[in-house]
């Protein structure tokens, strides 16, 4: 098992001013960290090495919008997505990230007012094999993400992420999984994990109002025990929002701080997720 932390606590792209942060997460001792991969035109090269000099290492975040919707009616907008995922992949192997997740199947935070259609899925499924062939050439596997309904359309259910990563059919192609959306759209946690497992590349460890893991309501003797059950042995990652970054606040809903301090939201989070899969995952 490897635990890592998501920068987007601090943050929506890698700075200098966060070299104490790192400094910090690693002497917690966490394994790695999650970039945020919106902005494509840093050098993630440096990047890496400077994050190779402090010994963590890498995964990644990103996310599709309006404007290249993979799943658009409109073919041009549905190439730009993939041309821009193909590039987000190009910065995650210049930075040495292993794996990048998130929702980018789709526009994050669009809605038809309906379900996803025959055209879309078909669409999504198209655009994510031209992505996956990409990361599968520069050495990055896909982590591909269901969101809430209340956040997209296109994946909501893990389900439908496993099953949406099976008709790509790509050995580059996998899905993660994330407990604040199954502990809003999930009724069997074990068995969502068990049906998964064989398209499941990543964990987001995510409390129910974004702060400190094991301090709401998500129901994690389920999630823990069902990640035990399937002999899960990858990233295992902090995903915390806060107001670094007015524009996810706003996409995530974020509008007040949930938690005294970033880097003790970190500690805490990562013992507690050393004690759970002490408990669950021996």
């Amino acid at each position: 098992m490897k635990y890592g932390m998501n920068l987007l606590l601090w943050g929506g792209e890698i700075n200098d001013e966060m070299l104490p942060t790192l400094e910090s997460l690693k002497a917690a001792g966490y394994d790695g960290v999650e970039l945020p991969l919106f902005n494509l035109d840093l050098d993630y090269s440096a990047w890496g090495k400077r994050l190779d000099d402090l010994g963590l290492e890498r995964t990644a975040v990103t996310v599709r919008n309006l404007e290249d919707n993979p799943i658009s009616t409109d073919a041009a907008v549905r190439s730009k997505g993939i041309e821009l995922s193909k590039k987000t992949l190009d910065c995650c192997a210049a930075a040495g990230v292993q794996t990048l997740c998130g929702p980018y199947h789709s526009a994050l935070g669009h809605f038809s007012g309906a379900g996803p259609t025959k055209d879309e899925w078909a669409w999504g499924v198209e655009s994510m094999r031209a992505v996956a062939e990409h990361a599968g050439e520069v050495g990055v596997t896909l982590g591909v993400e269901a969101l809430n309904r209340f956040e997209c359309y296109f994946l909501n259910a893990h389900a439908d992420a496993a099953r949406f990563a099976r008709e790509v059919d790509h050995p580059a192609c996998g899905i993660m999984y994330d407990t604040f959306h199954s502990n809003i759209e999930e009724k069997d946690i074990e068995g969502t994990l068990a049906e998964i497992k064989d398209k499941l590349v990543h964990i987001h460890i995510s409390e129910n109002d974004r702060s400190t893991p094991g301090a709401g309501n998500v129901n994690w003797e389920k999630n823990w025990r069902g990640i035990g059950n399937i002999d899960y042995d990858g990233w295992l990652v902090i995903e915390a929002f806060g107001l670094a970054l007015p524009e996810l606040a706003a996409a995530t809903r974020i509008w007040r701080r949930m938690f005294d301090d970033e880097l003790q939201l970190a500690t805490e989070g990562l013992k507690f997720m050393k004690s759970k899969v002490a408990e669950y995952c021996g």
